[in-house]
């Protein structure tokens, strides 16, 4: 491995006298970043982010979003097996998983039988794991990477897996599935501390205050039940990403995998709601432009980000101007088109081109290394 690495910097070396000259640290940085594996893994999530929110994003900020720093882009196709129209929960376990499965699935085939996912592997091998949501934590997106269930509505169910397959950091809402559950008695925050958790919630604490504790796993509830949309106040997402990075990079040395969703850019697109969208992808791109700064200074990290489907039909109307846009919606529901992907660090170039939503699974393992 070592010596793969040096040669790798070798090559660039030389190909840097012999064709061009790189004169800026940072795209020299980024060259040997692209020929070694992935140490680490952040893979960010802005659920129903289309190729038309992220225009509305850019436009209603000055022509400007942290995405136009990637350069290693791509298209993903994101049809479940039984619909051209997906679902989160059918999207998530693509990326996850690496199959294609009915709409609703959370980490199982069409014959509902469990398959094991990247945050699963990553388990596996040593790595340590987080899940960030400004959703429920139960919510499809979150638990399509760390539960197995037929149906994404069985939140209690799905919560119970979150002591099966034990992440070292998550951070969202949906306290309620934990702790005063409908179909039994159990108290999972009890048993979560049980299991040597550091459980916190927004009732005592705020996530700002709450620091990395080595050595020891991590949940945080940012609500009893979702979380309020940002237009409202919410503004977690940033603070929950920088603990839940460094949690996972602190003593490591196997490396991380870390999933962050921007839950409720898909809701906004539901509601027809352009501000609710355009609030929410202001908070994602926050969280966007920190990952990305943390991943270059670091030097051993891919960044991915892209979303599950699209989700209102935005379109920017023919009178809009730049900081002030008319925008419309022609569904109150997801729509087929593909969505674009981005990537930044190792192995970033493997992301470009138009390639089904399960090869992301794929491409993940292919930069860690792994067979």
């Amino acid at each position: 491995m070592r010596f793969s690495f040096i040669f790798s910097i070798l090559l660039i070396f030389l190909s840097c006298g012999s064709q061009e000259r790189i004169n800026n640290p940072e795209e020299f940085k980024q060259r040997i970043a692209e020929n070694h594996q992935a140490k680490n893994v952040i893979f960010l999530i802005g659920d129903g982010m289309g190729l038309s929110q992220i225009s509305a994003a850019i436009y209603n900020n000055s022509n400007q979003y942290s995405l136009e720093r990637f350069s290693d882009l791509g298209l993903h196709k994101p049809h479940s097996s039984d619909k051209l129209i997906t679902d989160s929960a059918a999207g998530a376990t693509a990326f996850a998983c690496g199959i294609k499965t009915y709409n609703g699935a959370i980490g199982v085939n069409q014959d509902t039988l469990p398959v094991k996912t990247i945050l699963e592997e990553a388990v596996d091998k040593n790595l340590k794991t987080g899940l960030v949501a400004t959703s429920t934590i139960v919510h499809a997106t979150p638990a399509s990477f760390i539960a197995h269930n037929k149906y994404r509505k069985n939140y209690e169910e799905i919560a119970e897996d979150f002591l099966i397959t034990q992440a070292d950091i998550f951070i969202g809402g949906g306290k309620k599935y934990f702790d005063r559950r409908e179909s039994d008695n159990r108290n999972l925050v009890n048993e979560l501390k049980k299991a040597g958790y550091s459980v916190n919630d927004y009732f005592n604490h705020s996530i700002e205050n709450i620091k990395s504790i080595p050595d020891k796993k991590m949940a945080f509830f940012t609500a009893d039940d979702d979380p309020i949309p940002a237009m409202q106040g919410r503004d977690y997402l940033l603070p929950a990403a920088k603990l839940s990075i460094d949690h996972l990079n602190q003593n490591n040395e196997n490396g991380f995998f870390l999933m962050i969703e921007g839950s409720q850019i898909d809701w906004g697109g539901h509601a027809n709601n352009a501000e609710y969208v355009l609030e929410e992808m202001k908070d994602f791109d926050n969280v966007i432009h920190y990952v990305l700064d943390w991943a270059q200074e670091n030097g051993e990290t891919l960044v991915i980000v892209t979303a599950d489907h699209e989700t209102g039909g935005l379109a920017i109307q023919p009178d809009s101007k730049m900081d002030s846009l008319n925008i419309a919606f022609t569904s109150t529901y997801h729509t087929g088109v593909i969505i674009p992907v981005f990537a930044y660090g190792p192995s970033s170039k493997n992301f470009r081109g138009i390639y089904e939503n399960t090869d992301i699974y794929q491409k993940i393992r292919a930069a860690y290394g792994w067979e």
